[in-house]
C-alpha cells in the first residue's frame, strides 16, 4: 500500500553523491530499475533523472518490517530511502557514476506501487515505437529519453543566454493569426465569435518578425512553435520549435557571423564540440554542382564530376540527346565497387528512376583490369576510355552516369551518392560538418502549377545586380541573397535579407504572377506597415527539434520532442485528434461530413 512522505525531503537526486558524501545520512526519492534479494540482504538499483544509485537493505540495520517491505517491491515502484553513504565492499561497478558507493537504507517508504510495465524501462531496447509513444510517460522515464530532453532544456538555455547578451529581445508572437497560404497548408481553428471565419496556426513567425523590426525592436528573437499540415518523415513533425531571430540594420554578413558565434557558443558549451571559425561556405550552384544537393553532407567524398564535354560526341543517344536538350551529364566514382553484382546494380537503376530519372548508365571498372558497361556497345574504344579517365578511374571502381536537364541529373546523383554512403558505412560518425549555403536562386519553376515561386519567400532581397531580370522573363538566373544552415546533409535553417522598398517588393509579386491588390489581399497589413518608415532587415531561423536530433545522434526528432506525434499526426497516447460533441460544433457554425459521404470537391 502507497504511503505518504510524512515530512520527508529529498535530499539529493541519487547520482549527485560520490565518495565526498561517505559517512553522511540522506534521503533519495526514486523508482525501482531492479531489486535482488539475496536472502539476508535485499539490493534495489534506485533510479531517478540523474541516474542510479545502488539501495542495500540488511535486516540489522533497517528492521524486519523495512526489510519486509523492501522485499515487495517490483519494477517502478516509487520510493523514498533514508540511509547512510558507504563505500561498496564488492561488485564496483566502474561504469556507472555512483559504481563505487551505495546506501545504506535505515528506513523506506513506498510512496506508489506500479503495474508491470510493458515494456522494459531501459536503453537498447527493440519495443516497437507504437508501443513507446502509447505508453511515453514510461519511453521518457528511460535514461537515453531523459538524457536527450535535459539537453534540449540545457540548449534551450544556452540559446537564451546568448541572444540576451548579444542585444536580442525574446518578443512573443501570435499563436492565432490569419491565413497567409502560400507553401504549405496551414492548420486552421475556426473562430466563435466570427461565423465561417478562421485562424491559421503560424507556419514560422516570418511577418510578425518583420513588423518588429518596423516597431523599432532591431534585435528580436523566439524560441517559437510553428505547425505545418503536411506530410510527416524522421525528422519532420505537424508541431515543431524553431530558433527565430531577425535583426535591424544588418548586411548578410551580419547575420551569418552572429549565427555562426550562437552556434559555436552552444555545441561548446552543451557538448563540447567546436566548430570551425569561420564556417565553410558555398555557393547553392556549386553546391548543386558538387553533391547534387543544397544541403550537402560533407563529411565524405564521391562528389559528382561534369563529364558533358567529354561524351559531347560520343555516339550514345541519351547522353547527346540530353544534351542537345541543354541538359547535362554528370557522374560519380564508387570507388573500390567495380565488381558489385548486377543485382545492386538494378537497385541503384530502379532509385534513379524513382527520383525522376529516366535511368542509370554505368561502366565496372573491374579488379581483373576488365570493363563492362551497360553502354559500351554504343561507344568507341577510344571515347569509353577518355571518359573513364575524365572519371579518375582506377581498376576496381564503380562509375555511374546520369543524362537530364540539369536539376533532374544532379539531385538524383546526389541521392544515389548518400545511399551508397549510407550502406557502404562511408560517414564517419560523430563528426559535425556545419557549412553555409550562400545565393540561391530567387525563384523556381512549379510543373504542378505551371509557374515560377519564390524558392524561400516573396520578401528575400534577390542581388542588385540581377534586378533587372524580374521583367526580362529569365527569372531562373535570378540569384537572392538568402542563406540555409547545413548540418551533415540535414538542413537547420535558412533565412535572407528582406525586400523593403516598396518598388523592388511591386516588381518581385509582378514576377511572381499576383497583382498589387492580389498581395494586400494576403500581406496587406504588412504592406501597409511597411509605408511607414521600415528599416533594412534581415534573419534567420533553425530547427531546433532538428539541431538536437544530431547533437544526440537520434535517429528521430521523436526521440527529442517529449509527447510527439506519428506518420498520420496522430498521437497515440491521448488518442489525438478526435471527435468532439455536437454542441461544440455547433457553437462554432460547423458540420461534419457523415460516414461514407464523399468529401466535397471545390
Amino acid at each position: 500500500m502507497a504511503e505518504s512522505m510524512q515530512g520527508l525531503h529529498r535530499s539529493c537526486r541519487c547520482a549527485e553523491l560520490s565518495e565526498a558524501n561517505i559517512g553522511q545520512t540522506v534521503t533519495l526519492m526514486g523508482w525501482v530499475q531492479k531489486r535482488r534479494n539475496l536472502g539476508s540482504l535485499i539490493f534495489v538499483d534506485l533510479r531517478d533523472r540523474s541516474g542510479l544509485m545502488q539501495i542495500l537493505f540488511d535486516e540489522k540495520i533497517v528492521g524486519s518490517e523495512g526489510f519486509a517491505r523492501a522485499g515487495g517491491v517490483r519494477s517502478e515502484y516509487v520510493l523514498a530511502v533514508t540511509g547512510r553513504v558507504q563505500k561498496r565492499e564488492a561488485a564496483i561497478n566502474e561504469n556507472l557514476k555512483t559504481g563505487s558507493i551505495e546506501l545504506a537504507a535505515e528506513s523506506i517508504r513506498v510512496l506508489s506501487e506500479s503495474e508491470v510495465p510493458p515494456f522494459p524501462i531501459e536503453d537498447g531496447i527493440k519495443t516497437k515505437d507504437e508501443l513507446r509513444l502509447k505508453y511515453r510517460y514510461l519511453d521518457l522515464r528511460r535514461p537515453e529519453m531523459q538524457k536527450n530532453l535535459i539537453l534540449r532544456s540545457q540548449v534551450t538555455n544556452l540559446i537564451r543566454k546568448y541572444m540576451a547578451e548579444d542585444g536580442f529581445l525574446e518578443i512573443e508572437t501570435p499563436m492565432l493569426q490569419k491565413s497567409t497560404p502560400e507553401g504549405a497548408r496551414d492548420y486552421l481553428v475556426p473562430s466563435r465569435v466570427h461565423p465561417g471565419s478562421f485562424y491559421a496556426l503560424p507556419q514560422s513567425p516570418q511577418l510578425f518578425k518583420q513588423l518588429l523590426m518596423v516597431s523599432g525592436f532591431d534585435r528580436y528573437f523566439q524560441i517559437a512553435r510553428c505547425f505545418r499540415d503536411e506530410d510527416l518523415r524522421a525528422d519532420r513533425q505537424p508541431e515543431f520549435t524553431q530558433v527565430d531571430l531577425e535583426m535591424s540594420f544588418v548586411d548578410m554578413e551580419d547575420v551569418l557571423e552572429t549565427t555562426s558565434r550562437l552556434l559555436r557558443n552552444v555545441f561548446r558549451d552543451a557538448i563540447g564540440v567546436e566548430i570551425p571559425d569561420p564556417i565553410p561556405r558555398m555557393t547553392w550552384q556549386e553546391a548543386m554542382e558538387r553533391f547534387g544537393s543544397d544541403k550537402p553532407d560533407t563529411r565524405f567524398g564521391m562528389e559528382l564530376i561534369d563529364v558533358s564535354d567529354v561524351v559531347a560526341d560520343c555516339g550514345f543517344s541519351v547522353f547527346t540527346s540530353a544534351l542537345a536538350s541543354k541538359g547535362t551529364v554528370r557522374g560519380i566514382n564508387v570507388r573500390g565497387q567495380g565488381d558489385m553484382g548486377r543485382k545492386k546494380i538494378d537497385k541503384l537503376v530502379d532509385l534513379a528512376k524513382a527520383c525522376g530519372a529516366k535511368g542509370l548508365a554505368y561502366i565496372q571498372c573491374r579488379s581483373d583490369d576488365t570493363v563492362k558497361s551497360s553502354f559500351s556497345k554504343f561507344m568507341s574504344e577510344e571515347k569509353m576510355s577518355d571518359l573513364i579517365k575524365a572519371m579518375d578511374a582506377q581498376a576496381g571502381d564503380l562509375l555511374l552516369f546520369t543524362a537530364d536537364r540539369f536539376k533532374t541529373a544532379v539531385e538524383v546523383l546526389g541521392q544515389i551518392r548518400l545511399t551508397l554512403a549510407r550502406e557502404l558505412e562511408l560517414i564517419p560518425e560523430d563528426q559535425f560538418n556545419f557549412l553555409w549555403v550562400v545565393d540561391f536562386p530567387a525563384f523556381e519553376w512549379s510543373d504542378e502549377q505551371n509557374r515560377f515561386l519564390a524558392m524561400h519567400h516573396p520578401f528575400t532581397m534577390p542581388y542588385e545586380e540581377d534586378l533587372d531580370k524580374l521583367e526580362s522573363g529569365d527569372l531562373s538566373s535570378i540569384r537572392s541573397k538568402a542563406y540555409d544552415i547545413v548540418l551533415n546533409g540535414v538542413e537547420l535553417g535558412g533565412g535572407s535579407i528582406r525586400i523593403h522598398q516598396d518598388d523592388i517588393q511591386e516588381r518581385m509579386f509582378k514576377a511572381l504572377g499576383f497583382s498589387l491588390e492580389e498581395a494586400r489581399d494576403r500581406f496587406g497589413f504588412l504592406l501597409t506597415a511597411f509605408e511607414y518608415g521600415v528599416p533594412p532587415h534581415a534573419g534567420l531561423a533553425f530547427g531546433l527539434d532538428r539541431m538536437i536530433m544530431l547533437m544526440t545522434s537520434a535517429d528521430s526528432i521523436r526521440d527529442v520532442i517529449a509527447f510527439p506525434k506519428v506518420k498520420d499526426a496522430s498521437d497515440l497516447m491521448t488518442q489525438a485528434p478526435g471527435p468532439v460533441d455536437d454542441k461544440q460544433l455547433e457553437e462554432l457554425y460547423l458540420k461534419t461530413l457523415s460516414d461514407g459521404q464523399e468529401k466535397i470537391k471545390e
